[in-house]
């Protein structure tokens, strides 16, 4: 990816926080590479280099900064084909923790051969997927050395190392460092914990009350500081917490300790319902052009787009939730992880419930569901949509091509237009998804469908914002 070498001096000097995660700084005279907002003093001009990525600036012998902790850098909603690619490559490495051995399987994945997503993402971020691989790996290992109190070998394990050993080698070859070296100079709350970053502004309020209008009961609690869930991934079972965090553009996820093996998907997967990788100036750029839409942009600035926690448990949600109310919806949610969930004891009692899995449900028939009170339309679409899940003909993660898994969603009888759009909002994080035929949306603009489309075109790449930016306009978030 090029990049602009004196706009990225002008943000290092300003200590720019757009730019935070945007692209990275390496210094030639000490071999250490930065955040554009590090707080250390700046360098020379001609000791600069400018890398669009953490990997690309390791696999150029630079080592992360130990005062502005890079692997802490917010990350980017990728918005067209190739970056879609990337990012769904770096989705899989960052969640699974890869090692090198099976970035083919994520190849296929994706769909594509090993040797295209090898050229897309050297042309992207200027390293193979298996140097990105292992800089992800050595970065997350980095952030739990400094932010969690968990043992070394816990930490080399969830980062993906196959050993202890080839953990401590690999991290002091490339950093110089021992990991005991590093945690010296940690200082981690007690329990598990992780800093995430975000670039300001961000309507947190706004966000809080958006997921708590449609939080599962017994799966999900949301109050005025706190967003609450269950957490099932692979063997591991526990909960999480995410508040605003003590540090400035950050918040702060806690987790149950028996979440350490799956850290790495934990975070992905919070990072993704938070919409932490937003560029909102990028955004209210775009959108202040539009009359409609500049008043509210300015009276909420930094709106996310809530994405999704479980791809799976988001459809549901929305199928459950066509024609209905938020709150009919959320009652019929809560009856179905009642009915269908794994129970689990945590320390919240009104956390009880895992969220079903698509393997359970591919077990449950239409009837079944139908007599939680929902209709049997709906039921039957229900029933469908896990095997088409298990069988990958539907793909509810970070996909790289969005239009394909619109048209597969749509294939299902009772998903429409507007149904796969939400999903590709939330569950896909698409940023330029947009249900047209939303009549709280041709409301606030005082448009047919026809004329909101076209005048959607002004708004892209950033569709889904200005829908939730409309939706705010109302006072409404269906």
């Amino acid at each position: 990816m090029e990049l602009d070498s004196d706009a990225c001096f002008r943000a290092v000097r300003a200590r720019d926080r757009r730019f935070d995660g945007r692209f990275f700084v390496a210094i030639t005279s000490t071999r250490i590479y930065c955040r554009p907002i590090c707080p250390a003093r700046p360098a020379k001009r001609e000791n600069m280099r400018f890398y669009s990525s953490a990997a690309a600036a390791e696999a150029a012998s630079f080592r992360p900064c130990l005062r502005c902790r890079p692997e802490r850098a917010p990350g980017l909603a990728p918005i067209d084909a190739v970056s879609r690619l990337v990012g769904a490559a770096i989705a899989g490495i960052e969640e699974h923790a890869l090692s090198s051995a099976r970035v083919g399987e994520l190849a296929a994945s994706l769909g594509v051969s090993d040797r295209h997503l090898r050229r897309v993402t050297e042309a992207e971020l200027g390293v193979s997927p298996i140097e990105l691989a292992q800089t992800q790996r050595l970065l997350l290992a980095k952030r739990l050395l400094g932010d969690t109190r968990l043992s070394q070998t816990e930490i080399a394990f969830a980062s993906g190392f196959g050993s202890v050993r080839r953990f401590n080698a690999l991290f002091k070859s490339r950093y110089g460092l021992s990991p005991r070296a590093l945690r010296g100079t940690a200082t981690a709350a007690a329990g598990l914990h992780c800093q995430l970053e975000y670039r300001p502004p961000f309507a947190w309020h706004s966000l809080l009350e958006y997921l708590r209008r449609r939080a599962i009961p017994g799966v999900e609690m949301v109050d005025e500081t706190h967003y609450r869930r269950t957490v099932a991934i692979d063997d591991c079972r526990g909960w999480i917490a995410v508040s605003l965090g003590k540090r400035a553009n950050s918040l702060n996820l806690e987790m149950s300790p028996s979440l350490a093996p799956v850290i790495a998907a934990v975070i992905v997967r919070v990072k993704r319902l938070f919409d932490l990788g937003a560029v909102p100036d990028a955004v209210s750029a775009l959108l202040l052009k539009d009359p409609t839409l500049a008043r509210v942009v300015r009276r909420i600035p930094g709106l996310r787009v809530a994405g999704a926690f479980d791809g799976f448990e988001l459809a549901v949600r929305a199928i459950l939730g066509q024609q209905i109310s938020v709150k009919g919806a959320t009652t019929l949610a809560g009856r179905w992880a009642c009915a269908f969930g794994v129970p689990i004891a945590t320390p919240y009692p009104e956390l009880n419930r895992l969220t079903p899995a698509a393997q359970r449900m591919a077990c449950v028939a239409a009837n079944e569901i139908s007599a939680l009170g929902v209709v049997s339309a709906r039921a039957r679409c229900l029933s469908l949509l896990a095997p088409a899940i298990l069988e990958r003909r539907v793909v509810l993660t970070f996909a790289p091509n969005v239009d394909e898994q619109i048209e597969a969603l749509m294939r299902l009888p009772g998903i429409g237009p507007w149904t796969a759009q939400y999903i590709a909002m939330r569950a896909l994080h698409w940023p330029d998804a947009f249900p047209s035929g939303d009549l709280m949306l041709m409301r606030a603009a005082n448009a047919n469908q026809r004329q909101l489309q076209e005048r959607s075109q002004a708004w892209r790449p950033w569709r889904a914002y200005a829908v939730h930016y409309l939706w705010q306009s109302l006072g409404t978030n269906p």
